[in-house]
């Protein structure tokens, strides 16, 4: 636990995994959207149906997100390791440098994976109530309040971190849930 919090307070680690998590967070929300809205308008009559296709949904981006990050970052640690070792003409292989690396990559690789469920999972809670506190309607448009709310949430983050207008920021990313619902409207069916 220890390694892991002092990987965090590295400035590498810490902003790779949050970028990750926001990213991966920001198109499963979207794709959460996508998909209320979708089955909403596809005339599904259950809330139950809708949170079953989102679960499946957020197995399939969560298992990419970790699954890409895994790879993308085993290749680039692996170059910077041989890096290192080219410039210090020394074999790196069980020090605390590849260790660290290790870890490293499992971090980003689990941020990775968090962000898209959390993205997915929270807009899809009003539909857990359906039939017994709201319509299908109601939490259709609960759950695409609930995911801008979410954007917004990530895009205030990143205007913090960046000494932005938060708000702004979080106007910025909230826009797009509601682009990703209007452009539902147009599909064909």
């Amino acid at each position: 636990m220890e390694r892991i919090r002092d990987l965090l307070a590295t400035g590498d680690v810490a902003s790779i995994s949050r970028r990750y998590f926001i990213s991966n967070g920001f198109d499963g929300t979207l794709t959460s959207i996508g998909i209320v809205v979708g089955a909403y308008l596809s005339g599904v009559t259950d809330g139950y149906t809708v949170v079953q296709i989102g679960l499946g949904a957020a197995v399939g981006l969560g298992t990419s997100g970790v699954w890409s990050v895994w790879e993308i970052e085993r290749a680039e640690k692996q170059a910077e390791i041989l890096s290192i070792e080219r410039a210090m003409l020394t074999d790196l292989t069980n020090t605390e440098v590849q260790r660290d690396q290790v870890a490293a990559r499992k971090i980003n690789a689990i941020a990775s994976g968090i962000g898209p469920i959390v993205g997915i999972l929270c807009p899809l809670v009003p539909f857990l109530f359906h039939g017994s506190l709201v319509t299908l309607l109601e939490a259709t448009l609960l759950a695409i309040g609930i995911g801008v709310g979410v954007l917004f949430a990530f895009g205030a983050y990143l205007g913090s971190i960046s000494k932005q207008n938060w708000v702004v920021a979080g106007i910025r990313m909230g826009l797009a849930g509601f682009v990703v619902a209007i452009l539902n409207l147009f599909l064909p069916g």
